[in-house]
């Protein structure tokens, strides 16, 4: 470990900047990715912190990406560990309730761009430099996470093309593409931080409700994870929950009122069913059993004491209705 301060930590009004120093190329070593890791840590729990910014140092550079001379001198172990303890801190990048913000101030290749895809938003100078995930020259894939950020950003079959032929481009293309959100015109590399940081301050207060915005990202952020019929809620709170949604408890009339059953139309069945509510799970051989007149079979324990509807007639099991019973 050295003692040499890798990762610079600013705050100017409500803005976190992160600034990876390691010239010429800011490569990223076990050292910095540790430094890197504290530092969106303490962003995190900063609550004078509401936008987090990451940049390069000098004027040519955001990140080159890994440091090829760390990683020829030390054993495989130490190499699966490092781009293990890597992925944890970009992942941290996500998973912080506070927006997180590239400022591309120069070249971004190799793992120096899966740094930038961790981020939220990414703001890259105009003629600042290219970017690119070349691995492959080395024999190589990208081990920082680029592969699959890479895949929710441009598409699979875009992606497997920009890694599988290493192609490097400048930030115009990456505009094309989706890489980048905006391309900001600045004569140096510190007007250019001056652009980035009015930007930010669009998401701090009292421009922007903080916890609203760092609800948002949870929400989109945890959105992949959820399967496609379960819906994604923001709680109350800075996480985000997603669970199955059951129906509020006053959402329909009661079963029962004034000691009689009390009919519902099908149309709150299937809006119940669509929820993904465990209560509907009547099987087709129940249904199959359920006379058509709506009146029980004696003895058959399956369709005994069903509430009907009144306009079709077909009986609704009481093991539908779950907890909203009164």
């Amino acid at each position: 470990m050295t003692d040499k301060t890798l990762v610079h930590y600013d705050v100017e009004r409500g803005v976190a900047v992160l600034t990876l120093d390691s010239p010429p190329a800011n490569t990223y070593t076990h050292e910095m990715m540790v430094q890197l890791d504290q530092a969106i840590i303490r962003a995190r729990f900063d609550d004078g912190v509401q936008v987090i910014v990451v940049t390069g140092a000098g004027e040519k550079f955001f990140c080159a990406g890994a440091d090829i001379r760390m990683l020829s001198e030390v054993t495989a172990g130490f190499k699966y560990c490092f781009c293990l303890h890597a992925n944890e801190t970009l992942n941290r990048f996500e998973q912080t309730p506070k927006p997180v913000i590239g400022a591309l101030n120069g070249h971004a290749v190799g793992g120096g761009l899966e740094i930038a895809l961790a981020c939220d938003i990414r703001l890259a100078r105009k003629d600042g430099g290219q970017c690119g995930l070349p691995e492959v020259a080395l024999g190589v894939l990208p081990g920082t996470g680029g592969t699959e950020r890479l895949v929710r950003l441009v598409g699979k079959a875009k992606a497997i093309e920009l890694m599988a032929s290493g192609e490097v481009f400048d930030f115009n293309r990456g505009l094309e593409l989706g890489l980048i959100n905006r391309i900001v015109e600045a004569e140096s590399s510190s007007a250019f931080k001056l652009k980035v940081m009015e930007y930010a301050r669009q998401f701090t207060t009292p421009n922007a409700a903080v916890k609203a915005v760092g609800n948002i990202k949870r929400s989109v952020q945890t959105a992949p994870s959820c399967p496609s019929s379960w819906p994604c809620r923001s709680s109350a709170s800075s996480s985000s929950s997603c669970s199955r949604a059951r129906m509020p408890r006053r959402a329909f009339p009661p079963t029962w009122r004034d000691g009689k059953p009390r009919s519902r139309a099908p149309e709150v069945q299937r809006l119940m069913a669509d929820s993904g509510s465990p209560g509907l799970g009547w099987s087709r051989r129940r249904r199959a059993r359920a006379p058509i007149d709506g009146r029980p079979r004696r003895g058959d324990p399956q369709t005994a004491r069903v509430p009907t509807n009144k306009v079709l007639r077909s009986p609704i099991p009481l093991r539908c209705y779950g907890g909203l019973r009164r």
